[in-house]
């Protein structure tokens, strides 16, 4: 069987097969750090970080380098083709993960303290590891999503308060829809946008893949949670554009008035009071919508060595000194997000429950930064990185738009995505085990 490569696949083929190559570049007097979308605004944060390391290492200096989050696959793969790829870089999960089915990241296991994992938080700490290439990253900083909700509608609803399971929404969309006209959320279906409806499925009960990989979606859970959407949608209860416009539509609808809640971290509440300064004082912090067992999504960003480093262990070291407790608290603090580690995550809460906001709209982003850090308790990892999960997410997407544009029942859309991704699967990941 041929199996057709995207551009996006041969690309990363090719990062990790320079990264796992055999000769490694030469050391250089730099340890080199590579984030993602950090600069300007933590400038003063990584001149102050750099130099606090340099003074335990005087002789290991580090050269930061912040990329757009556009470019870092392209930059990555120029870096490796000219030796000079980075001893640590910030990844996202699903890229991580990628990487390390190639052979490009380090297992960090054999290089890691003995307490290591118990400075995290368990949850976080172990969607670090893959299953096959071991510990591949360090967890740094977390975002957990809450329901902003409009009061004023609510009120106008007359609805007390907002859902907290998501069996409790098609009722709650229907009275907003009714009594105000405006829609009561907006969970996009874009396949290549926000993985918050993967997130919603899992929550839903719905199990993604099997042991071997394959489709454990095409399920009764599966098919009732694809009946909801697809009845939500054709009912009128979502905005049209949820099978056109982005997540960033979500925040656009609600700062215009037009949407009761929005599943947003409280990072966004400060954009909120600025864009729309009359929609943010009518604006509540609440817990964010679950399944029945309570559990919330936490998103997160890791620090990851590739293996074509000849600093392993130093660049092991930076991301420990990076991810310490008060190196975290002082970056989740000026980044409104939240760290990994479980000491920062106690100061923060400290802090944040002893500040004394001068303002409304300080103690608005406070009393939403504190509900953060406690719904963290409650949450995890609920898609895991695996290599393959965004065609897991396109697959998906575009058969339940499918089903909601009535082109075909529920059911057959989710068959069709079953049989869609077990194709995929056994080609990436052949039931002998080896890899194509």
């Amino acid at each position: 069987m041929t199996v057709q490569l995207t551009r996006r696949r041969l690309l990363l083929s090719a990062v990790a097969a320079g990264l796992a190559a055999c000769g490694r570049r030469s050391p250089g007097p730099e340890l080199n750090l590579w984030t993602l979308q950090l600069a300007p605004k933590f400038n003063r944060y990584f001149a102050d970080l750099i130099a606090a390391w340099t003074t335990v290492h005087p002789e290991d200096s580090v050269r930061w380098t912040d990329l757009p989050w556009g470019s870092v696959e392209r930059k990555l793969l120029a870096a490796v083709y000219a030796r000079t790829a980075p001893d640590l870089v910030n990844l996202n999960p699903p890229f991580a993960a990628n990487l390390a089915s190639k052979g490009g990241l380090t297992d960090l296991t054999p290089l890691l303290p003995s307490d290591a994992a118990e400075r995290y938080l368990p949850s976080v700490w172990q969607a670090c590891r893959d299953p096959d290439a071991g510990q591949i990253a360090v967890p740094w900083y977390l975002t957990v999503r809450l329901s902003l909700v409009n009061r004023e509608l609510l009120d106008k609803a007359d609805i007390a308060a907002p859902p907290t399971r998501w069996d409790e929404i098609p009722a709650f969309a229907r009275q907003i829809r009714k009594r105000t006209g405006r829609y009561g959320l907006f969970l996009t279906t874009v396949p290549d946008d926000s993985a918050e409806m993967l997130e919603t499925l899992v929550q839903m009960g719905v199990s993604l893949l099997d042991s071997e990989r394959r489709a454990a979606f095409n399920s009764p859970a599966g098919r009732r949670a694809f009946q909801f959407w697809t009845d939500l949608y054709q009912e009128g209860l979502l905005p049209r554009e949820v099978v056109s416009q982005g997540q960033r539509r979500a925040i656009e609808l609600f700062q215009s008035g037009d949407l009761a809640m929005a599943a947003t971290g409280a990072e966004f509440l400060r954009s909120i009071q600025t864009n729309a300064p009359g929609v943010a004082a009518v604006t509540e912090s609440h817990p964010p919508v679950t399944g029945a067992d309570g559990t919330a999504n936490v998103a997160l960003m890791t620090l990851a060595v590739p293996r074509q480093s000849t600093k392993q262990a130093l660049a092991l070291e930076l991301a420990l000194f990076l991810t310490d407790a008060t190196n975290q608290a002082r970056f989740a603090t000026e980044a409104r997000v939240l760290p990994s580690s479980v000491e920062a995550l106690a100061m923060v809460r400290s802090q944040l429950q002893q500040e004394q906001p001068r303002t409304p709209q300080q103690d608005q982003i406070r009393q939403a930064r504190l509900l953060s850090a406690i719904t963290l308790e409650r949450a995890r990892v609920l898609v895991p990185a695996l290599p393959g999960i965004k065609r897991l997410q396109k697959i998906l997407y575009t058969q339940l738009q499918r089903a909601m544009l009535g082109q075909v029942d529920s059911a057959e859309a989710l068959g069709a995505a079953a049989m869609e991704w077990d194709r995929y699967a056994a080609s990436r990941w052949p039931l002998d085990g080896s890899n194509s």
